[in-house]
């Protein structure tokens, strides 16, 4: 089994920025000038596809607690940080040793999806 997720962002050359740039992944599909807008990106055996948001939303209603947190699994969240750092990104909560064990960092991508980048366990 895989995971493949779906999101509705309105900017999909923002979602493309921060997901290749930021995070690393490969731009795999492209149709941001069709009809029906949509991206996907793949890092591994993530896949992050994105269609053009129908309507306005709310970026609150993306959040935690409400919302939901993805969380991606990283060989190495250090070089994810500095990664993320580097493009100039804001992050939520900044790299950290967790009371469970794992470090991870915090940050919303351009459409408000809360995202925890975490080293593995």
């Amino acid at each position: 089994m895989t995971l493949r997720v779906e999101i509705f962002p309105d900017d999909l050359d923002a979602f493309v920025r921060f997901y290749t740039e930021g995070l690393g992944f490969t731009l795999t599909a492209d149709q941001r000038d069709a009809d029906a807008p949509y991206a996907a990106v793949e890092h591994g055996s993530v896949r992050i596809g994105a269609a053009r948001a129908s309507a306005p939303v709310e970026r609150a209603a993306r959040a935690v607690p409400t919302g939901v947190e993805i969380v991606l699994e990283v060989d190495d969240v250090a070089e994810a940080h500095r990664r993320v750092r580097a493009t100039g990104y804001p992050i939520e909560q900044d790299l950290a040793r967790r009371s469970w064990g794992l470090t991870d960092f915090r940050l919303y991508d351009p459409a408000g999806y809360y995202l925890r980048i975490t080293g593995r366990g």
